[in-house]
């Protein structure tokens, strides 16, 4: 069984004390974790200066039955789902998608949380970093993130849950789609919503030289220097507009991407 102490000696491996990160994580992926959720955090919050994760809510989306073209979304097809849909408030639960370390850094009594009705990201000592998001640039916090010198931290997970990538494919010019949110006394339009990420593990190769590494029990942990990151992402569009797209059939956004 993994323990606070394990935790702290692998993060310290990596070196990122004096850094703020953003994380992902699979808790999952370490085996059995001695008090869960709560240690991991605390086992970060003592070992970085300060951390934000992504608290996205996707529950509050619905699906209009008309909207702009080559939108990644066809239009009136989950109306079942619509129903289903919950009004957006600042206390929202994490998605469960996003796994228990979010909704646990989310609770927090120390944790802020910006105010996106869909890409909402919690974070402590990083409230500069989460007051830069607004409706019209849900991604702004990475950036914000970067201009400090920040890391992407992935916990025994792997690109594809990386959202940094989705901040360097908007910089590339890669297309941003629409998506609406359902509020307590009405719908909003949410721009800059990202395309499909199961295709970014490809970017593992390029980014190797700024990536650290360390096993923490059955794990794989690693640091991605952020800055560093979307460089390569960027140069990578630049050369292949197609990158990082994933292959199904069926994935509108990337669909939308290859046709625009």
């Amino acid at each position: 069984m993994t323990d606070l102490t394990e935790l702290k000696t692998g993060f310290a491996k990596l070196g990122l004390g004096r850094n703020l990160v953003i994380a992902h994580a699979s808790l999952k992926a370490f085996g059995q974790i001695d008090g869960g959720a709560e240690t991991m955090l605390a086992a970060l919050l003592d070992s970085v200066r300060g951390v934000i994760m992504p608290t996205f809510t996707y529950k509050t989306m619905i699906n209009p039955d008309v909207g702009p073209p080559r939108n990644g979304i066809t239009y009136g097809s989950e109306t079942d789902l619509n129903k289903l849909a919950e009004a957006y408030h600042p206390n929202m639960p994490v998605d469960k998608m996003m796994g228990i370390l979010p909704e646990t850094l989310r609770k927090h009594p120390g944790s802020k949380r910006s105010m996106h009705p869909i890409q909402s990201f919690a974070g402590i000592h990083a409230d500069p970093i989460l007051n830069s998001q607004t409706i019209f640039n849900p991604l702004a916090p990475i950036g914000a993130l970067a201009e400090r010198d920040g890391w992407v931290l992935l916990l025994g997970v792997d690109h594809r849950v990386n959202t940094s990538i989705h901040y360097a494919e908007k910089l590339g010019g890669r297309m941003q789609f629409i998506r609406w949110a359902l509020m307590q006394d009405r719908v909003v339009e949410c721009p800059g919503f990202p395309g499909d990420s199961e295709g970014f593990d490809a970017i593992a190769p390029a980014v190797e030289k700024y990536t650290r590494r360390v096993e923490i029990g059955s794990a794989l942990v690693q640091a991605v220097h952020l800055k560093s990151l979307i460089r390569v992402v960027v140069d990578e569009l630049n050369k292949n507009p197609f990158a990082l797209l994933c292959q199904r059939q069926e994935c509108e956004r990337c669909n939308a991407v290859r046709w625009s």
